[in-house]
């Protein structure tokens, strides 16, 4: 049976015009910086996101946990929105690596007003050092469990004016950012300009195999350089992978509005199956989810019976991702499995 996956797009396999860059690739030892795939990728990310330079990681929670480490010290606070990649799915690095606490911002579908995270911000002074100092606030675009949400440009901007009025720092989790980028139409430079470092993740809708580039100024990713190292993530011969993020950035961003298209074609398909809600205004990218009447995890295996694999996020969440293995026919399978499902869904 052909299977159709829809968990996450980081499931996705390398093409085979992918393998083979790979697999051509000039290398060197990266921890002596000799690699020089890996450095034209740093510099290509870095020219496009409108950063001095940029420092290519294992993954994009390395990326983050590396960015938090840079900002702040022991006993600082990070202000997140409560549903975060950071404080939901990165093993609590920011206390474990960082010794920070984190300040929870309520959102709409994932998006933080600015009002909401200048009031999570707290100084030590302002609270005869009963508070620990906020030092950092953290944005995700696409927001994840926001349905693949993405920042209006204004709401950007506006918190990173209040976080510098606050002396904190920026930090961009971006790890489908180009998502972003793709259905916004704003340029990957503008949207980051505030942005004191930001990170990209290369193994998603990019369809990399694996690894990330976190991306600031060059004094801050030579310090990143020295985390990356006590964290583990110093690589050697990077450029075989490295490779593959060069040759995601000239084949796979455009091809990232097809995948826009067939996540909103499924939500639209979907929408009146009994026992299913979707909130079609947080379809902007490429994710759909499901608020389900019954158990998430029984429709996850019956789904599963019929050859489409979901991701069941809570009892009664869903979650379908679109990527570059995802077809028009794979959405109309999956759509006729829900409706061959459905009675028992309500």
């Amino acid at each position: 049976m052909n299977r159709v996956d829809l968990r996450s797009d980081t499931v996705t396999q390398p093409t085979d015009e992918m393998r083979a860059v790979m697999s051509t690739a000039p290398v060197g030892d990266d921890v002596f910086g000799e690699d020089s795939t890996v450095i034209e990728l740093q510099n290509r990310m870095a020219s496009l996101l409108g950063k001095e330079a940029g420092l290519f990681v294992p993954s994009g929670t390395m990326s983050n946990a590396i960015a938090i480490r840079c900002h702040t010290q022991p006993g600082d606070e990070i202000i997140t929105e409560e549903n975060s990649h950071i404080y939901v799915y990165e093993g609590g690095g920011y206390a474990a690596l960082s010794g920070c606490s984190v300040a929870l911002v309520p959102s709409e579908v994932g998006i933080m007003e600015v009002s909401n995270v200048e009031s999570k911000i707290r100084k030590s002074v302002d609270g005869k050092s009963h508070y620990p100092n906020g030092t950092l606030v953290c944005l995700e675009n696409t927001s994840n469990r926001g349905g693949g949400t993405f920042y209006p440009q204004g709401n950007i901007d506006g918190i990173a004016k209040k976080a510098r009025a606050q002396n904190c720092a920026v930090h961009m989790d971006g790890a489908r950012l180009f998502n972003a980028v793709i259905a916004s139409g704003v340029e990957p430079s503008r949207m980051v300009r505030d942005c004191d470092t930001v990170s990209i993740c290369i193994s998603k809708g990019l369809g990399a195999p694996v690894g990330g580039v976190l991306l600031g100024s060059n004094e801050l990713i030579q310090q990143a350089h020295r985390w990356r190292k006590m964290f583990g993530g110093g690589m050697r011969q990077a450029g075989v992978i490295a490779a593959a993020g060069l040759y995601a950035l000239d084949h796979n961003r455009e091809r990232l509005a097809e995948d826009h298209h067939r996540a909103y074609q499924l939500a639209n398909g979907l929408i009146d199956i009994d026992g299913i809600e979707i909130d079609l205004k947080s379809v902007q990218t490429n994710m759909v989810y499901l608020q389900t009447k019954t158990s998430a995890v029984e429709i996850v295996k019956k789904l599963a019976d019929h050859g489409i694999d979901v991701l069941a996020i809570e009892s009664n969440l869903i979650r379908l991702v679109t990527h570059l293995h995802i077809g028009d026919e794979d959405i109309e399978k999956t759509i006729h499995v829900f409706q061959k499902i459905s009675d028992p869904l309500g």
